[in-house]
């Protein structure tokens, strides 16, 4: 940090570089960028800062590829640091992770410090190191899904206008039974069952769920998990406030998000990115205007949060990066174009740090043309200025102490005093497990949820009906076996008879007995009808 009272510069209209300078000279404290450049010549005692006061106005870095956007956001966040002010930074491709350690004096570091007027001194930053769910080096960040929310969710999983109104009544739904939902088996156990026979009434009175839009949701999230997001979600869940610490000596801490490990999963990286700093706007109270913020917020890669958003997702977006001010937080979108940000959301960007743009195609020249409008009034021809600016140069605007607009200042940049390329990996992965945090947030956690309990349901609600299908097999095997002993016992042949039984079922005794009776009826008759009968 520097006071600005010994660099002031007075305003001559004879003098324009003076004249942009003099718009710089701020009484407070604030950060050095680098040194005007005017007619060509790089001016070192014409110094380009930003008020220390002004950073959670937000900002916007941005460039071509390979034009030192990096390189300017490590600069800003030593001098961040220094103040005491913690930073957040997303490392795409996992090259600022030297800056937990002193830089390397060389010839070219030299050259540039002794260019735009700057005392170069190798030092390196306190920083804690972090990866999304534990994939790459880094302390894992988790988000349970119930947290991460539906408009998110929508966004990452592609889903249309309709798709993400259905998960958001899924969602309101597991809020009001108790479901929680930790991970993506829970959310998918809640699907499944709200398009079961069992759960299909349950959503009826507030719209209902239909069976296709549940199918694209469980499609969505199957793809999902196939690669790797399941790691992202879940517990123990990362307290966002961890992001605001200082070290012991008072510098502010580095927090470096590595994401090399998921450069092939832009979505989900961005919208995580974007949960982050929505928890803390969430969590942290109003504070106004602070003499310096609470944290700055580094979000890289931002066209990729806004490619195929939602008007929803952009209505969240733009309400958050308008409020967010007031809880001491500055946001720093950095990606290629201004146009790659929505103007909604860039016109709450009163910070501009504008490399290089290339102009190679006519989309080219119309993106140049498009950048050159959103800036002020400028003393220089900035069509020609934005395509000539060398690596490590750029054109800067920011507020002032007053919240006004400073003159337009091509700028050759200070040189990071930090190393300007990744640490060794053993050093990294020693530095993440050396971290107090590794230990709290390193191993997954997985508490009863949705998906135990609705399981838990489904299996006594098997268990009843697998119980009443036994009893009810019972009775009907019983009610059979009764039948065929029935049956049996008719078909069972008689008792074997006595010798008397025998003898009076013998043919000589019943041919007896037949004559026998023969006689006796025959007299029997004669005697009772009065005839008499021919002899047989």
């Amino acid at each position: 940090m520097s006071q600005s009272t010994d660099r002031a510069v007075p305003a001559d209209p004879a003098d324009p570089a003076g004249a942009i300078a003099a718009g710089y000279a701020f009484t407070g404290p604030a950060l050095d960028l680098g040194a005007l450049i005017w007619d060509g010549a790089c001016l070192p005692d014409r110094q380009i800062r930003i008020p220390l006061g002004m950073l959670n106005r937000h900002g916007l870095v941005a460039g071509a590829t390979g034009t030192g956007k990096t390189k300017t956001l490590q600069l800003i966040a030593e001098q961040l640091s220094a103040n005491g002010v913690p930073v957040f930074l997303a490392d795409i491709k996992g090259d600022v992770s030297g800056i937990s350690v002193p830089g390397t004096d060389n010839e070219k570091v030299r050259e540039r410090a002794a260019e735009v007027g700057q005392e170069w001194r190798a030092t390196g930053c306190p920083g804690e190191f972090y990866s999304l769910g534990g994939i790459g080096p880094g302390i894992p960040l988790r988000a349970t899904v119930t947290s991460f929310g539906p408009v998110l969710l929508s966004k990452v999983l592609q889903l249309n206008q309709t798709q993400e109104q259905s998960l958001g009544l899924i969602f309101h739904y597991a809020d009001s039974k108790g479901l929680e939902l930790f991970d993506l088996k829970d959310l998918r156990a809640v699907v499944a069952f709200l398009v079961s026979d069992r759960g299909k009434a349950e959503l009826k009175g507030i719209g209902g769920l239909s069976t296709v839009t549940a199918g694209v949701i469980l499609r969505a999230l199957t793809a999902f998990e196939q690669q790797g997001a399941s790691e992202f979600f879940g517990e123990p869940e990362f307290d966002t406030s961890e992001f605001l610490r200082t070290a012991a000596d008072g510098r502010g801490t580095v927090s470096v998000l590595e994401l090399p490990a998921v450069q092939d999963k832009p979505q989900l990286f961005s919208t995580f990115l974007m949960w982050l700093l929505a928890d803390l706007y969430t969590d942290l109270p109003e504070v106004g205007d602070l003499e310096r913020p609470k944290l700055v917020f580094f979000f890289d890669e931002a066209h990729l949060l806004f490619n195929g958003a939602s008007k929803a997702f952009l209505d969240s977006i733009t309400q958050t990066v308008r409020l967010i001010r007031s809880k001491g937080i500055g946001v720093f979108f950095v990606t290629q174009t201004p146009k790659d940000v929505p103007a909604d959301v860039l016109a709450q960007l009163g910070n501009r740090v504008q490399h290089a743009l290339r102009a190679f195609t006519p989309d080219d020249a119309k993106a140049l043309k498009a950048t050159v409008k959103t800036f002020p009034n400028s003393a220089y021809d900035l069509e020609e200025l934005l395509t000539g600016l060398g690596t490590g140069e750029a054109v800067i605007t920011v507020l002032s102490e007053k919240g006004a607009p400073t003159p337009v200042a091509a700028t050759r940049l200070r040189a990071p005093q930090s190393l300007m390329g990744p640490v060794d990996a053993a050093e990294l992965d020693r530095a993440v497990k050396a971290s107090l945090l590794y230990s709290r947030y390193a191993e997954p956690v997985d508490r009863e949820s949705a998906y135990e309990k609705i399981s838990a349901e489904q299996a006594a609600a098997e268990a009843a009906a697998e119980a009443a299908a036994a009893a009810a097999e019972a009775e009907k095997r019983a009610e059979k076996e009764a039948k065929e002993a029935e049956k049996a016992a008719r078909r069972a042949p008689k008792p074997d008879p006595s010798l008397a039984e025998q003898v009076v079922g013998s043919g000589i005794f019943r041919s007896l007995a037949r004559s026998v009776g023969t006689s006796l009826g025959r007299e029997i008759s004669r005697s009772l009808f009065g005839t008499a009968r021919r002899r047989r």
